[in-house]
This record gives structure tokens, C-alpha cells and sequence, in this order.
């Protein structure tokens, strides 16, 4: 039996343990910081905060009646669940403005849908060949492995999946998954996430791994995690040997704000970086939480002392119920330009806007390219130094026809690309005589379609 399936089972009895078991008091947790229960994660995932009512008992609070009753609406349509630990980091005497309160509890704001709010604002479902797999890029695949999170996140793209007991994948569904990556061998790269594939057993990770890892065309595969940040516990020695075994294998995690940076977290991700595995991680931007100039730039300098590579720093989604979480695009710009020449590269995270109806991830950047002519470039740094490049004379064209027989260039590389470019780089390709892109329902030229006709 899976933990996911597991942890599902015992969903419903969990507060009746956590009430019965006296290990909650009022205001803190009482005797077991420091104990071997409070290290570990089964624990932490039996004694997950499930209501509204835990989570005034253990942080010693109270919503006034009209409050209350429209969190539990809340709770009826967004499920909570937080781990002990997390919930354990919140400022309670300003919880409200606390970063981690405000992405692990609930909030009235999440029954606000506009009317541009979509519950698969990616159109993952669109993109899916067989349940768990979405198959959007031409060399990757997304393959949802569980639909269980240590913590529900508020501001969770997939709202609509995690938590829900009915579309748990089974074993077959996963073995359909597996059998889809064997048969398209331009899948070079899978990324497991859910929920939380660190939330299934270490058997059933293994498992998935050990069959991924015999496909002979899968280069890389890559698991998307929060667990170093709201469960850090859960990265043990087994589970750290188990990765191990599978290579390369690369992981992204979700820190969001320097206070989830916690000595525990620390922990957690020098067991992973210590064992050859690379880490990236993936901020969102979300308002009232991290759009904050000094906060970004606190968090990234954290994340790369502890060697995590900052890779993305997402726009919020245009998900059900979370705009109050959502800033302009903007805020986003701002942010980059307080970090691009102000910190180390390799700290500055790429800003990207995923696309809505599932046109992927678009990166959003200041205009550093000011204009250009046939000879110079015009571009401007970080300081606003205003700068020419001169562009080459003699510059020797390369026309690539895809003749790679024929070509200059050594191409001493195994398993070259010749599969066929799509959008603007094929505009770009010396090899395909398309001159123009046109998008459907173009009413100029439908109705030139209909003249001709």
C-alpha cells in the first residue's frame, strides 16, 4: 500500500488521534519539538491540521462567528490540510500578515472566481493523452504520479485535483503513464509531480523510478517537490538512498519566502545536494507574501547558500479562486530589475508568465535590447549605461538545410535533432520555406478566403 493511499484512509480519523493523543496544546505543541515524533514525517502527515477549529487551538487564536463560518465555506470547496511543522513557523502575533499563514490557511478571497479564472487554467486535461500524463513540449512530459501534498497550498494550480480521494492514481493508471514514456521515444525528459510524488512510498517511488530508468530514450528524469519546505522530515536516509540509486535524476522544490529557510529545511536539502543530486526551485510571485524587492532578493541569496539553483519565478495562475494572490505582471518586472546585474547570475531566477490554454511557459524579462541597425546594437545594463556593440562585417552564414553530412561544422554529437521546428524557429530555419504565422479565425484573410471562393 502507497503512503498516499494510506494517508487518504486515515484522513478521516486524523483529528480524533491528534485530540485524543494530547500532542497539540494550546498555543504550541506540547513536549514534542524536540521529541522523535515531531521528526518524524508519518507522524507529522497522521497529525496534518485539518480544520479551522485545530488551527485556533494550536495557535491560540480566534475568528469572530461571521469569520468563522465564511472559512468553512472556504474549507467545504478548499479542503486545509497543514503539517504540524509548518504551521508551527507562523508569527502568531501577526498572523495575518504572516507569509506562512497566508499560503497554508484558508482565506473567504479563494470564493471569489472571476470570470477569467479557470479550474485548469493550463489546459493539462487538453494535453493529456492517457490521466496521467500531460504531453505539451515535444521532448517532455508531465506525469502526475499521486494527487497528495504534505500541505494544501492556497495558491495551488491544481486545486481541482489535490486532495481529491476519487482521482488518486492506481497502479494501472501509473503502468499506462509509464507505457505511453516506452512508446514515444521523443521523450527524453519526465517530470514527476501530483500533489507530492515525495508523498508516495519509498517502495512506490522506487518502483516508478526503476521503470522509468530502464527506458532506454529517457535521459533525465525530474520530480517536482514541496516537501523540503512544509515536511523537510520527510527526506530520509532511505529515501535519499533510493534516489541515489536512479541517475540523473533532478529535483525543484517550491520555496517561496526566506522564512521557510528553516534550520530543518537546511537540513533536508544538504542530504539531497550531499548525495549528487542537483536542486532547483521554483518560486511563485504572490501578493502580500513575496513581492517585495528585498524579500526576492533575500530568498535567492538563501537558496544559493544552501546550492539551489533559482530556476523560475512564476506569474500566478489564472486558477480558480486565487486572484487575490495574483500581482501585475509588472510587480514581476520590477523584481527582475532588482536583481538582473544586482546579485550573482546564477542567482537570478528566470521570470516566466505560463501560458492560459496550455501555451506553456513564456519568459518575461526588462528590455535590455534598446534598437538595432544593420551595424550596431544599442543595449542598456543594469545602471542604465547606455552601450553599442558593434556587429561583425564578415560574418560567414551558415545555411543549415538539415544536410548535416554536408555541413562545416563538426557535429560529433550523438543523436542529432532532426525533428521538425515549430512556431517562430521555424520562421528562423534555413530549411523551411515558411514566410508567415498565421493564427486561425483571422478575419482579414477568411475573408479573402471567402472572395476567392
Amino acid at each position: 500500500m502507497t503512503l498516499q493511499t494510506e494517508s487518504a484512509e486515515k484522513t478521516a480519523d486524523a483529528e480524533t488521534q491528534t485530540n485524543e493523543s494530547g500532542a497539540f496544546s494550546k498555543g504550541r505543541y506540547a513536549g514534542i519539538d524536540d521529541g522523535e515524533y515531531w521528526k518524524n514525517w508519518k507522524w507529522q502527515v497522521r497529525h496534518a491540521v485539518r480544520s479551522i477549529d485545530m488551527v485556533q487551538k494550536v495557535l491560540g487564536i480566534t475568528f469572530d462567528p461571521k469569520e468563522r463560518e465564511e472559512l468553512q465555506k472556504t474549507v467545504e470547496k478548499f479542503p486545509i490540510s497543514i503539517t504540524p511543522y509548518y504551521l508551527s513557523l507562523i508569527d502568531t502575533e501577526d498572523y495575518r500578515n504572516d507569509p506562512i499563514f497566508r499560503q497554508a490557511f484558508p482565506s473567504p478571497a479563494e470564493l471569489i472566481v472571476e470570470n477569467y479564472e479557470l479550474s485548469d487554467p493550463l489546459a493539462e486535461d487538453k494535453d493529456s493523452p492517457c490521466e496521467c500524463i500531460t504531453h505539451r513540449y515535444p521532448d517532455r512530459v508531465l506525469f502526475l504520479v499521486s494527487n497528495t501534498c504534505a500541505m494544501y497550498c492556497r495558491h495551488c494550480t491544481r486545486k481541482r485535483k489535490v486532495g481529491d480521494k476519487d482521482s488518486i492514481p492506481d497502479r494501472e493508471k501509473i503502468l499506462e503513464g509509464i507505457a505511453y514514456i516506452r512508446e514515444n521515444t521523443q521523450i527524453r525528459d519526465v517530470l514527476l509531480s501530483g500533489g507530492d510524488p515525495f508523498m508516495l512510498s519509498d517502495e512506490s517511488l522506487d518502483w516508478i523510478l526503476t521503470e522509468l530508468t530502464a527506458i532506454p530514450h529517457v535521459e533525465v528524469i525530474r520530480i517536482g517537490t514541496r516537501v523540503p519546505v512544509v515536511l523537510p522530515f520527510r527526506i530520509t536516509n532511505e529515501l535519499v538512498d533510493i534516489l541515489k540509486k536512479h541517475k540523473p535524476i533532478w529535483i525543484n522544490t517550491q520555496f517561496n519566502h526566506p522564512k521557510e529557510m528553516t534550520p530543518s529545511a537546511q537540513a533536508a536539502v544538504a542530504k539531497l545536494v550531499d548525495a549528487g543530486i542537483p536542486l532547483g526551485n521554483q518560486s511563485v510571485l504572490l501578493a502580500r507574501i513575496n513581492d517585495c524587492l528585498v524579500i526576492m532578493k533575500e530568498l535567492v541569496h538563501q537558496l544559493v547558500k544552501n546550492r539551489i539553483r533559482p530556476y523560475y519565478l512564476y506569474q500566478c495562475d489564472l486558477s480558480e479562486g486565487i486572484s487575490h494572490f495574483r500581482t501585475p505582471i509588472a510587480k514581476g518586472i520590477e523584481i527582475m530589475e532588482s536583481l538582473i546585474g544586482h546579485t550573482s547570475g546564477f542567482a537570478v531566477p528566470r521570470y516566466v508568465v505560463d501560458a492560459p490554454g496550455g501555451g506553456g511557459k513564456i519568459p518575461v524579462s526588462p528590455n535590455y535590447l534598446l534598437t538595432w541597425s544593420v551595424n550596431k546594437v544599442v543595449l542598456r545594463n543594469y545602471e542604465g549605461i547606455i552601450c553599442t556593440y558593434q556587429e561583425p562585417a564578415g560574418y560567414d552564414r551558415i545555411i543549415c538545410d538539415q544536410k548535416c553530412d554536408a555541413c562545416k561544422l563538426q557535429l560529433n554529437i550523438r543523436n542529432a535533432d532532426e525533428s521538425k521546428v515549430v512556431g517562430v524557429a521555424k520562421l528562423l530555419a534555413d530549411y523551411d520555406d515558411t514566410t508567415t504565422l498565421i493564427p486561425e479565425n483571422n478575419e482579414r484573410l477568411d475573408r479573402r478566403e471567402d472572395e476567392t471562393n
